[in-house]
């Protein structure tokens, strides 16, 4: 799978990193074989360190929307850089980034910028628990939220790649404090508010499930828990780290017309440098210092390198917003589809769900509505499927439970090689 090149800087890696990487995910522990290393990226493609130009499928796990290395957002970070990487204080593109982010999502009427999706996570739910006066919070059995320590229950993502239920070093004192109900049943979150009346904080969840696999939500849940969550006088956390300007530009709270308390960004607010966004309605928002009694803070918050990626990038999806999501939603669907096509013909039990430019095949026949149905998928298949498309020059997240993304630089000529690839590789699958 990977070259000599890979396989050497994989080595020397294993003596620095537990695992050889700096993310579990990477390691390839979950499809086998050794990991590529990256040399550079271009558009659509991954170049490894031997050479290898490969279609890329998972985009640095979602931030790269508009293609690696776009030139614009390349520019932006240099100028930037020409002035100083870090200053620790304000600056104005501060507001000119959060000006762009309020105007695509209507229910951020302010925000505080991080420098990841965990850290966003983290302080929402901080603040709605400073908010509410309890401590309890329900999430979805296959949501990641970033690791925090109350949020690594049943957190799907790299936890579920691994088969870890939880995570080691996270105190029972803080775990009890996390309810994990399973995701498109209301019915579970309307027994866990009677069971705990005026404990619970909040409800956060991803909208579209990325970190099990793509799982949407059924018809009317999203709004069904946005009017249970308000009756019971607890907070709605919609998580758009992932679906946050992918599935459209003001992310699934547009898509399914959703209003909630608060809601975190990242991956492509920062065109691809690390930042995290939290957000919601003023009064919440108030309660932050210098304001209020909540604590956050970060030295690399609002840093300038990101502020200007991010500026070139939502500037540019806000510009030209009806040309890259019809874009990306007729490729995205030519390539899932066309995949699972060619898993029809090679006899093999595959389930698509996709919401626009995210999506998964899983491994498995029936629907997939929530983790437990995910979990029942092939990874064995998966595996073999995924080692087959690399070695045919096609990079697939490396795990059944993440969802694949793409850019608007893929086109006709990387869904044709993408098609191409899954009808050798899920034939090889299914004579295996």
């Amino acid at each position: 799978m990977s070259g000599a090149k890979s396989q050497a800087l994989h080595e020397r890696a294993q003596r620095y990193f537990p695992g050889g990487v700096n993310s579990p995910v990477r390691a390839f522990k979950a499809v086998g074989g050794a990991p590529p290393f990256v040399e550079r990226a271009e558009g659509a493609y991954i170049i490894d360190a031997d050479g290898r130009r490969l279609i890329d499928y998972f985009g640095s796990w979602g931030p790269m929307i508009l293609g690696h290395a776009f030139p614009p957002v390349v520019e932006a970070i240099a100028r930037a850089a020409r002035s100083s990487a870090s200053f620790g204080a304000s600056t104005a593109a501060e507001a000119d980034l959060a000006e762009r982010v309020i105007a695509c999502f209507p229910a951020i009427e302010k925000i505080r910028f991080v420098s990841s999706g965990t850290e966003a996570t983290m302080s929402a739910i901080r603040l709605a628990r400073a908010a509410t006066g309890r401590n309890i919070v329900i999430k979805f059995e296959g949501c990641y939220h970033g690791h925090a320590d109350g949020l690594l229950v049943k957190a799907g993502s790299g936890v579920a790649t691994f088969g870890i239920p939880g995570s080691a070093g996270v105190p029972e004192e803080i775990a009890h404090l996390t309810l994990a109900l399973p995701f498109n049943n209301l019915g579970a979150v309307e027994a866990a508010f009677a069971a705990h009346p005026g404990e619970i904080a909040a409800v956060i969840l991803e909208p579209v499930v990325g970190n099990a696999g793509c799982i949407p939500p059924a018809n009317g849940y999203l709004a069904g828990l946005r009017a249970l969550t308000s009756h019971q006088g607890a907070l709605m956390i919609v998580d758009e780290v992932m679906t946050g300007f992918r599935v459209a530009l003001g992310g699934a709270c547009e898509l399914y017309g959703l209003d909630p308390d608060l809601v975190t960004l990242g991956k492509i607010v920062g065109g691809g440098l690390p930042v995290g966004v939290f957000g919601g309605k003023r009064e919440i928002m108030d309660l932050l210092a210098p304001l209020g009694p909540v604590y956050q803070a970060g030295t690399l918050s609002g840093n300038p390198l990101a502020m200007a990626a991010g500026i070139a990038t939502v500037g540019y999806l806000q510009q030209h917003a009806a040309e890259v999501y019809k874009r990306l939603e007729s490729t995205s669907k030519a390539v899932a589809e066309g995949v699972a096509a060619e898993a029809v013909r090679a006899g093999l039990p595959l389930t698509l769900n996709r919401v626009g430019a995210m999506w998964t095949w899983f491994f498995t026949s029936g629907p997939v509505t929530n983790y437990d149905d995910a979990a029942k998928s092939n990874t064995t298949a998966f595996g073999r499927f995924h080692r087959s498309m690399m070695d045919a020059g096609v990079w697939l997240p490396p795990s059944q439970f993440e969802a694949a993304f793409l850019s608007t630089a893929h086109g006709d000529a990387e869904v044709e090689a993408t098609v191409k690839a899954a009808r050798g590789a899920l034939q090889a699958v299914s004579t295996g």
